[in-house]
């Protein structure tokens, strides 16, 4: 459905819109008085507009009806913790094979407060109650799925069947054939704030990795102003151990993670051609990497330590101004003082990402060092960043979550 068919059912609906929500009263509660106070903006909304109504304040639906496939692992119970305070878009339908017929409560009782509807077995979900969908299933099960919704659907899908354009490429890094190539065609890499003007207008969005994201978005404009080279490009990321996932893995036990680091993925982690491709992309010729991601024992949180060297010419004051300006007006994501380092502890629960430059003590050469917590911002809030954008939202709805610290 488009954003002016959603506009247009959400006048007709009486609920806030877009601008109208910087200037409309808001009605609220208190001492058995009803009082009018001012909107600044839509993110300042209740989580459910309310209504008066005899003397009574009633609770009213949200108007973008969501669904949730893939609800029980941690992507999912994320997207459900995000929502809670969305205005606009409220759960209708939620997905969970293994954990059909169970609550959301139940399966994460830190959810137990949300009134969301009892999980069923894909096989059983009925979209004709649903307008968009966040799709947050493995990889490799995703695209025979969604080739199967129905085409007025928005979705983000936040796994990585749809990322590489190249399905040859996806079959070689994932092991098995892309079976939705046409699909793939449709589809637009949504890294939000490199990609916003093609996010608008798409009905399907690949949500991008979470390594990806903390290392395109400080290299992107670098390589797109020429300031770096494109050879000797090397990553060293390390993230929490929720980034692998929910399921029962021997090598993410306790007693296998604490207290130590594990190296994984060594020269063929798959978000290398994600990497590749996205900078690429901004690059006049072929630009490669070399990746090593890292466990730390630690829940969530990402750090992509990279060093680059520069183009004839350039200093690190020149990188430096070059991530300023392409970043100043972004709500998400921020350069920090001069010398400041980024930690994970800074972005932790929330939808940022902080970033910094240094110079190598090699002439020449650059540190750049970038935070994001890899369930938000490398996952489910940038998703929800970018389902925004598509329905005509503020992208910033929802989702303005302090970090938590300590």
């Amino acid at each position: 459905m488009s954003a002016a068919t959603f506009s247009s059912l959400c006048f007709s609906r009486g609920c806030f819109w877009k601008d109208e929500a910087k200037n409309s009263p808001r009605v609220m509660k208190g001492s058995g008085k009803v009082k009018i106070s001012s909107i600044r903006g839509s993110a300042t909304l209740p989580t459910k507009s309310l209504q008066v109504e005899d003397g009574k304040t009633q609770k009213s639906e949200k108007q973008v009806r969501i669904g949730l496939l893939g609800a029980s692992g941690y992507t999912g119970a994320e997207i459900v913790r995000l929502l809670a305070n969305h205005p606009y878009f409220g759960i209708k339908l939620m997905t969970a094979d293994r954990k059909a017929g169970q609550s959301i409560g139940s399966v994460f009782p830190h959810l137990i407060s949300q009134d969301l509807p009892t999980m069923v077995a894909v096989k059983d979900a009925d979209f004709s109650n649903v307008d968009a969908v966040f799709c947050c299933l493995p990889h490799g099960t995703t695209q025979e799925i969604i080739k199967g919704l129905p085409k007025s659907l928005k979705i983000v899908d936040l796994s990585a069947d749809f990322r590489l354009r190249d399905v040859s490429e996806y079959e070689e890094w994932y092991g098995q054939p892309h079976i939705a190539p046409d699909l793939q065609k449709e589809a637009v890499y949504g890294l939000t704030e490199i990609s916003r003007e093609d996010i608008k207008n798409a009905r399907l969005v690949a949500n991008p990795g979470c390594y990806p994201t903390s290392i395109q978005l400080p290299l992107v404009p670098l390589i797109q102003a020429n300031l770096i080279q494109y050879r000797n490009i090397i990553i060293d990321a390390k993230s929490g151990v929720s980034g692998a996932g929910r399921g029962a893995k021997e090598a993410n036990l306790y007693s296998e993670i604490a207290e130590g680091i594990y190296s994984y993925g060594v020269t063929r982690h798959r978000h290398v051609p994600e990497i590749e491709q996205g900078l690429t992309g901004f690059a006049s010729s072929k630009v490669t990497v070399s990746f090593t991601p890292h466990l730390m024992p630690m829940i969530r949180g990402m750090q992509s330590t990279i060093y680059v060297e520069m183009a004839p010419g350039v200093t690190i004051e020149d990188l430096y101004q070059q991530l300023k300006i392409s970043y100043e007006h972004e709500e998400f994501v921020k350069l920090l003082e001069k010398g400041v380092v980024p930690r994970t502890h800074n972005v932790r629960g929330s939808n940022y990402c902080l970033m910094n430059v240094f110079p190598d003590r090699i002439p020449g050469r650059a540190i750049i060092i970038s935070v994001i917590d890899n369930l938000v911002k490398g996952a489910s809030g940038q998703a929800l960043q970018n389902l925004n954008i598509m329905l005509g939202f503020p992208e910033n709805t929802g989702l303005l979550y302090q970090p938590l610290f300590p």
